[in-house]
């Protein structure tokens, strides 16, 4: 096997390993082994490609942080440009760590969570602080690429526009900010596995990747929510609640160290930037026993709950579907979307960004100017939340477990129209709307009742925009397609998309805004559309 430029690096800071009692020849032994396993597997992010050209695939990996360095264009202006450094690296470090982390999460999770290391490793005479290095230098080696494609490109426009010092303490501060995220990862999860079971777990670490996109999303409306413009120049209004932004943390040794600022927040920013990397490595080497421990929980499985007959469930489902087979096939696809993890990975986080997304564009145009909610028609905002519907809609044919999908040929059933139907109903009942129940009573509560022909409108709008979505995408069968066959001819069909969607918005605002009575008509307009676009797109056709 070929020896890696990395592990030559860690030769020569291997003294740093032993202080810490770890024995480093087998550490980097078992590195050499999981590095040589890597180059055949292939990162999420490259999980939508083709599987037909396998050389290709190979270093997947690496391969992958092209996309990295485009991304990391945008950091040029907040690294490059101007002295305002505690807003200007505080928006950079919100990036960065937002992209390290759901990273980490989205693609190395298992790793931080291998059980075969304890099966195979720990029956040999190898500490569990010698194993749990591995994993941890394992997960920090990768990271390091990715943060280096990430910044690269800015760190040499910082290098040239802000000077020698900017250069060095960037370095410094990203190096802990990696050894913070991937021990605040590690904590995370014993805290878990300490009160949660396996298939609990794996349900969890798809919340987390949702909750930490919302927390992420809302983070950086809150963060720059703590500067303003003053002159055109940016101050900072520190508050207590300022303590719990992290990336407020990592920007203060700038203003500490390039501009000279002593205040109290500024020193303890700094000061919990170097910190709050230590105390984690220390805290995280004290629960490595609990974390072996309660590793063991990911080989058992949880019992899952029947659900229990409910009536009024019933006469609903059997008003919204009407025959039989509809309605087992809106049990099935229910089912597949609550349980199926893949799924959820991929269509749950753009839930919340539907949900976020018409409070930052409300908020942000209110910022702007004062506005009157009694009249304002800024509560068309709420179409955002339709954005989640091409996508979700595109995944509705795509499974994990698609070879399962014989299963069809054998049901006794004329056609798939009531197999495509009573998807699509699961997917607006289920997923899309209780987000726009939720945000229905929020709008109300803040516009008042008067919107309450408007969001009914919006709600017809989604179930026709639904059809139209699935007609556009080619009205596939569902959970029929692996997932690695979402091409990005069919990611274009999600943009294009878009158009309808657009469409109907502007439609909603002309007529409500010059024509009297313009909600309901408008309303009307939909239901009949809608009425008849299900039934046209859903023709029974004979099965083959």
């Amino acid at each position: 096997m070929k020896d890696f430029k990395i592990l030559q690096v860690l030769d020569k800071i291997q003294f740093i390993f032993v202080k810490m009692g770890v024995d480093y020849e087998i550490m980097r032994k078992i590195l050499h082994i999981k590095l040589t396993m890597d180059e055949r597997k292939v990162p999420t992010i490259f999980n939508q490609a083709s599987n037909k050209n396998k050389e290709e695939q190979k270093y997947g990996y690496i391969k992958s942080l092209w996309i990295y360095v485009l991304f990391g264009l945008m950091l040029i202006p907040f690294m490059g440009f101007g002295q305002n450094y505690l807003f200007q690296m505080s928006i950079a470090y919100a990036m960065i760590i937002f992209i390290i982390m759901t990273t980490l999460i989205s693609d190395f999770s298992s790793v931080l969570l291998d059980v075969r290391d304890r099966s195979i490793l720990s029956t040999k005479p190898i500490s569990a602080r010698t194993i749990n290095a591995a994993k941890f230098m394992h997960i920090f080696i990768y990271l390091t690429y990715l943060t280096i494609a990430f910044t690269a490109i800015s760190l040499v426009v910082g290098l040239f526009r802000q000077g020698i010092v900017f250069f060095i303490l960037t370095l410094l501060l990203l190096v802990l900010i990696n050894i913070f995220i991937v021990v605040l990862t590690a904590v995370l999860y014993i805290a878990i596995l300490r009160f949660f079971d396996g298939e609990k777990l794996k349900d969890i670490i798809n919340y987390v990747q949702i909750g930490l996109s919302l927390m992420l999303m809302i983070g950086y409306q809150v963060l720059i929510r703590s500067f303003e413009f003053v002159n055109f120049d940016m101050v900072v209004t520190f508050h207590w609640w300022s303590v719990f932004l992290i990336p407020m943390w990592f920007a203060a040794p700038y203003e500490l160290l390039l501009n000279g600022d002593v205040s109290l927040f500024t020193v303890i920013f700094s000061i919990l930037a170097v910190v709050m990397p230590i105390i984690s490595i220390w805290l995280y080497l004290k629960l490595i026993p609990t974390f072996e421990r309660n590793l063991q929980k990911l080989l058992n499985t949880s019992k899952s709950k029947k659900e229990k007959n409910n009536r009024l469930k019933t006469l609903l489902l059997k008003t919204i579907c009407r025959t039989n087979e509809e309605r087992a096939f809106y049990r099935f696809a229910s089912l597949m979307m609550k349980q199926e993890r893949e799924f959820k990975l991929k269509v749950y986080p753009s839930l919340g960004f539907s949900f976020v997304i018409p409070f930052i564009f409300m908020f942000s145009f209110s910022r702007s100017e004062a506005i009157d909610y009694t009249v304002s028609m800024s509560y068309l905002n709420i179409y955002f939340s339709m954005l989640i519907i091409p996508s979700a809609v595109l995944l509705l044919g795509y499974s994990g477990k698609y070879k399962a999908a014989w299963i069809y040929k054998v049901f006794p059933i004329k056609d798939y129209t009531d197999l495509k139907k009573g998807s699509l109903k699961a997917f607006l009942i289920k997923l899309y709307s209780p987000l726009y129940i939720v945000l229905s009573i929020i709008f109300c509560f803040i516009y008042g009742t008067r919107i309450i022909p408007d969001l009914l409108s919006v709600l017809v709008a989604s179930c026709m925009y639904t059809v139209i979505c699935y007609i556009g995408m080619g009205s596939k069968i569902p959970f029929t397609k692996p997932y690695n066959e979402v091409g990005d001819a069919q990611s274009w069909k999600t943009v294009i998309l878009l158009i309808p969607l657009g469409v109907l918005a502007g439609l909603h605002y002309f007529l409500t805004a010059h024509v009297s009575y313009g909600a309901i008509i408008y309303l009307l307009v939909l239901v009949i559309t809608n009425f008849v676009l299900w039934k046209l797109a859903f023709k029974r056709t004979k099965t083959v």
